[in-house]
């Protein structure tokens, strides 16, 4: 297990985190992907400790708010140092049927903060994450609460999750104007299968210091081994994405990709997932990639990944294979910045 900063702060987390959206028996939302009791889940927090992981994420509209409770049971059962574990906590979703029981406003972050560490059993989160985009919040009013949060020793860094890249520069913009605290991290899909953070959002990232944090590496079970061209029918497979066809996918070029790695996997005694949690894993721009597991042997195999390497001859395949249509106005920077290029001198290489 190898360990990064988690963007520019100082907080250093483990290349794989534990995703605990299976976590949990209440059949709300996220029954078709939820599903173990206190024990399997307590189980699955010792099995991913012990291979190096001490990043937990979830969420309190993840089994209605069960997962978070089952995480900080776990803690405590295992008897675990708070100081050995980082964890991370999101809200905005719906936690009730009332006009203010979602959303990121200061009314709905300031009491969704308390509820999730009375349901961890925690007096601080490490990460605090906004969910979401929600259009009825000024996001002046929004960050001023994640800051107020952190102010209060109530969580240690704040992050958000599924916003685009204006979204985000704009909240960059208002926090260093008004110096409220920044977002550390983005919480986004991102897979071989599905590169399309690449277009704007990985250059923001990089460019400003904030680190990526991955959720459904595998594409909702897409690159998981189970799935060969054909199976057109999810709902004839197996696991999440049979129950659960999301996100989406084009599925043409995610098969010629899957074919690719078939290939790949089988010439390095590797399985599928492997291959493309390994893909993530490499990038420069991930800070971690979060994974979810209902057995042992799933989230084993999803700890394997941490042994892969590529030759560059292998890089070059999964990045013809998986590499999206150039677009306007990329295509366009790139043709005219090419030039000034060439002008630059490479840089001395390391023998």
């Amino acid at each position: 297990m190898r360990y990064n900063r988690l963007g520019s702060t100082g907080l250093i987390v483990s290349e794989l985190c534990l995703g605990a959206m299976t976590f949990g028996t209440d059949p709300g939302r996220f029954a078709n992907v939820a599903g173990m009791d206190q024990a399997a889940s307590t189980a699955m927090v010792k099995q991913a400790l012990d291979a190096g992981i001490n990043f937990i994420d979830t969420a309190n509209v993840y089994t209605r708010g069960q997962s978070e409770r089952f995480v900080g049971q776990a803690l405590k059962d295992l008897g675990l140092a708070r100081s050995d574990v980082v964890i991370a906590t999101k809200a905005m979703g719906a936690m009730g049927e009332g006009p203010n029981d979602a959303g990121i406003s200061r009314y709905h972050l300031m009491h969704q903060i308390d509820a999730s560490l009375e349901r961890l059993g925690l007096d601080h989160v490490d990460l605090y994450q906004i969910h979401g985009w929600d259009s009825q919040t000024p996001m002046e009013e929004a960050l001023r609460a994640l800051d107020d949060i952190v102010r209060s020793g109530r969580a240690r860094y704040v992050g958000v999750s599924n916003w685009a890249a204006w979204q985000i520069m704009k909240a960059l913009g208002i926090s260093e104007r008004l110096g409220l605290e920044k977002f550390a991290s983005l919480q986004a899909y991102y897979t071989v299968a599905g590169r399309d953070l690449e277009r704007e959002i990985v250059p923001m990232l990089q460019s400003e210091g904030v680190g990526l944090m991955v959720w459904s590496p595998l594409a909702g079970g897409l690159l998981s081994g189970k799935y060969t061209r054909g199976d057109d029918d999810k709902s004839q497979g197996e696991g999440r994405r049979a129950a659960f066809d999301f996100p989406p996918v084009e599925m043409d070029r995610a098969y010629d990709l899957i074919d690719v790695m078939q290939g790949m996997a089988q010439a390095k005694g590797k399985t599928v997932a492997q291959i493309a949690l390994a893909w993530l894993l490499h990038r420069p721009v991930v800070s971690t990639v979060i994974v979810g597991a209902k057995r042992a042997d799933q989230l084993a195999d999803n700890i394997g990944a941490c042994e892969v390497e590529f030759t560059k001859d292998e890089w070059d395949q999964l990045d013809k294979a998986s590499r999206l249509p150039r677009e306007y106005p990329g295509w366009m920077l790139g043709f005219q910045g090419s030039y000034r290029d060439d002008k630059v001198s490479p840089r001395r290489s390391v023998q």
